[in-house]
């Protein structure tokens, strides 16, 4: 009888010694992979340097995480392959962040991660979903810049949250009724200044659209007004690039392996899908309700009318933070 238990316990710890590490799933490598070189293919003529940001994403499935090109792991991660696809080893660990994540911070050894979850538990398609993975490694662009932290704590918006929680919990005045008012005369504004770019009526529409902005920033406070600045540079620009990167890549061919993804939609349909639900945020979302999410729309909509009056503008972002409106002047 111990024999035999003796027996098992070995054959126990030979099984568990030699159990084959959990591996990515080839569909979430692929888009990852599109990712990575619809980025190295255009990404500097858009911003030029983001390249040379790390693409380091961690993939969170329902129970695993995934690791892609960090330069040094922490402990808790163990390798899972050297893939062929990707180009470089993937660790993984234990899932610890929400399977529905879309951000990018600091998440392993002080490195900015893209933190995604999967298209399934995202509600992406997967080219949506690729999309996505552009828009946060704008972030990792944003954020890897010298001085970006210490230009954020100089806003001095945090109120002593450490934690950066702060940047989706700041009690800004979404529920006062004569911001909500103007709010709502500043964005009709901005849709027909951006709608009528190509038009005679252009310039009518921009000056009125800088006098009702103007007249929104009048009511704010100052610290709401750096709040709503810093969101409106952060968040709507990373929408905005999300669409540069559309329309730049018109003549783009994704991969075979993409195309053949059963959700993939091209990107010129994609493009026709941005756009018209970039123009129902911008003008249904309610800023009582929806909050910080109204930021982006307007973002992507400032920024598509900085290319028309000053094609420069982005010399100055990173050096110039925070406060768009400074971009018009050359």
């Amino acid at each position: 009888m111990k024999k035999i238990t003796v027996l098992a316990l070995l054959f126990t710890l030979c099984f568990i010694h030699g159990q084959t590490p959990p591996l990515m799933r080839l569909d979430d490598k692929i888009r990852i992979k599109e990712a990575i070189n619809i980025s190295n293919q255009v990404g500097d003529k858009i911003w030029k340097g983001i390249n040379e940001v790390p693409f380091v994403v961690l993939l969170v499935t329902d129970s695993i995480e995934f690791l892609i090109n960090h330069p040094y792991p922490s402990n808790d991660f163990k390798i899972s392959e050297h893939d062929t696809i990707l180009n470089t080893k993937i660790y993984y660990r234990t899932r610890q962040f929400q399977k529905s994540f879309l951000a990018t911070f600091p998440a392993v050894n002080g490195i900015n991660c893209v933190v995604v979850g999967t298209p399934e538990n995202t509600k992406k398609t997967s080219t949506d979903w690729t999309l996505t993975l552009l828009h946060e490694h704008f972030h990792q662009f944003q954020f890897t810049y010298p001085d970006y932290y210490k230009s954020v704590n100089n806003l001095d918006l945090s109120g002593g949250d450490e934690t950066g929680m702060w940047q989706l919990n700041y009690d800004f005045p979404y529920e006062n009724e004569s911001i909500i008012n103007q709010y709502k005369k500043y964005i009709e504004s901005l849709f027909k200044a951006v709608s009528s770019i190509d038009k005679q009526t252009f310039k009518k529409e921009v000056k009125k659209y800088f006098k009702e902005r103007s007249k929104f920033k009048t009511l704010l406070k100052p610290t709401d007004y750096s709040y709503f600045s810093f969101q409106i540079w952060q968040e709507g620009i990373a929408r905005y690039t999300e669409y540069k990167f559309l329309q730049i890549i018109d003549s783009y061919q994704p991969s075979e392996e993409m195309k053949a993804l059963k959700d993939f939609i091209s990107l010129a349909k994609h493009k026709d899908f941005f756009l018209q639900r970039e123009r129902n945020s911008l003008l249904n979302l309610k800023l009582n309700t929806d909050k910080r999410i109204c930021f982006y729309a307007i973002g992507f909509y400032e920024g598509l009318l900085l290319d028309k009056i000053n094609p420069k503008w982005q010399n100055k972002y990173l050096t110039e933070k925070f406060y768009i409106e400074n971009y018009f002047n050359e």
